[in-house]
């Protein structure tokens, strides 16, 4: 009996989204629809199949692993090193379910897609297993329902069957084109979904790209263990081509084959999208927050952290976070990537961080800063320990919010408990444990003559950070 292996393509940045979406806590990791994030939507999507194995980079690993213990799921989580495309990290991905069993059959998923009907999901998902058991490469067409020009598309052979055989993947058409293609009715969305044998996935992949294989497979092998993590060799996987798997394989191979999916998907890859699949007013509008809306219509506003405020406006996206805000026209929320690729250009860390930074022991937020101090809202969960750990430039003061600190001061070791206080000089070694049962939160007021985060000096840490 064949094993069933989710995958779970998880290491976009989102750049679309910005500035909610960034790129170390990309869209996949936030709550852009219902009381879960898209990841975690994902994971129960295919929880009837089993573990899933997850790929992600490093940056994004504890709060993969986070949201997966917060849905009560297990998986394996093996981490990229560098970016290559999604071939390479399928690839990996069927060397790993091959080592539980050569029958294995592997459902790839991206992690940041919205599918509203799960149980239409699940029976296209039924059909496709089956096809794969039968050594055909499978692939999901969304059931087109505009002429849509941001999305690539696959043409399928008439069949009476519901597995089709693929003709040609084509590439993202023009308006004109686009709504040829819908009337055609053998034109679908290129879902980027799939189902394989993992051991014919590869066998093909070796027609195609022998030495993506060859570094892919050296890259697994030579991996190793960090805590509950599977890290790639570096060395290896940097020899993999930057290649997806349609390029790689899909768009060569004689065996394509393809399954019609009508169940509400959607990859919401901008802020228009978001607006597509939200519950709107009379007018049109959806938002979400603190948000007041006035003779405004077919607009869509998030808020995060303050009042956002909009009169006598149309058709526009405003995303507000602590140190950003984005207003758009939704006709040009494609070109949100611009903004991005400015920031990045500027060296703005806008396009990589939020103000409030996650780490595996919880997370700090930059609340204030000026010459010479900075002041941070920390937060530590029950637990949990900082790194032990000393600073050449700066002094830091750090006052309890709420819950316990157990703080390891030089030689010393002191608990302190609300609206206490503690003073640590420059160059002394230090370290927070929360020892208790609910979070520990602090204010953190730091002052020297350089703040930056790389001046820390680690001595012992329990996440493999020295």
């Amino acid at each position: 009996m064949s094993v069933v292996v989710p995958v779970v393509l998880s290491g976009g940045s989102g750049s679309r989204l910005w500035p909610k979406s960034r790129q170390f806590y990309p869209k996949q990791l936030h709550k852009l629809y219902g009381d879960f994030t898209m990841l975690q939507h994902t994971l129960k999507r295919v929880d009837h199949l089993g573990a899933p194995i997850i790929i992600c980079n490093n940056e994004q690993r504890f709060m993969v692993a986070d949201q997966v213990q917060a849905i009560g799921q297990t998986a394996q989580i093996i981490l990229e090193p560098v970016a290559r495309n999604t071939a390479p990290a399928i690839a990996v991905a069927a060397l790993s379910a091959l080592n539980t069993s050569k029958d294995a059959i592997i459902v790839v998923l991206a992690a940041d897609h919205l599918i509203e009907n799960t149980e239409e999901f699940r029976r296209c998902l039924a059909i496709a297993i089956e096809a794969a058991k039968e050594q055909k490469l499978v692939t999901f067409g969304v059931v087109p329902t505009r002429p849509e020009t941001g999305y690539g598309y696959l043409k399928t052979a008439p069949s009476a069957s519901e597995v089709k055989p693929v003709q040609q993947f084509v590439e993202k058409p023009n308006r004109e084109l686009a709504e040829e293609y819908l009337a055609a009715g053998c034109y679908y969305w290129n879902s980027g979904m799939f189902v394989f044998s993992a051991a014919l996935l590869i066998d093909e992949l070796n027609k195609f790209q022998p030495e993506m294989v060859s570094a892919a497979r050296a890259s697994f092998e030579n991996a190793q263990k960090d805590l509950d993590f599977i890290r790639l060799s570096a060395a290896n996987f940097e020899k993999c081509s930057n290649v997806s798997i349609d390029y790689a394989l899909m768009e060569h191979t004689s065996n394509a084959w393809s399954v019609p999916l009508n169940a509400g998907w959607n990859d919401l890859g901008s802020w228009d999208a978001v607006w597509d699949v939200t519950q709107k007013d009379a007018a049109g509008n959806s938002s979400e927050g603190d948000v007041i809306l006035q003779d405004c219509s077919d607009c869509y506003v998030m808020a995060d952290t303050r009042l956002v405020a909009l009169l006598g406006v149309q058709n526009l996206a405003v995303i507000e976070t602590a140190d950003g805000i984005l207003v758009v026209d939704k006709n040009r929320a494609q070109d949100v990537k611009n903004i991005v690729s400015f920031l990045q250009s500027e060296n703005r860390s806008e396009c990589s961080l939020h103000r409030e930074v996650f780490r595996p022991w919880g997370s700090y937020d930059s609340i204030d800063a000026g010459d010479r101090y900075q002041v941070k809202r920390i937060s530590v969960k029950p637990g949990a320990s900082l790194s032990l750990q000393m600073h050449h430039h700066r002094a830091e003061h750090w006052v309890v919010v709420a819950g316990t600190a157990l703080i390891q001061k030089g030689e010393q070791e002191l608990l302190l408990t609300e609206n206490q206080s503690i003073y640590i000089p420059i160059g002394e070694k230090h370290r927070i444990h929360n020892p208790g049962k609910v979070s520990l939160h602090l204010i953190e007021v730091q002052t020297g003559s350089y703040l930056g985060e790389d001046d820390i000096v680690r001595f012992e840490d329990g996440y493999g950070r020295i």
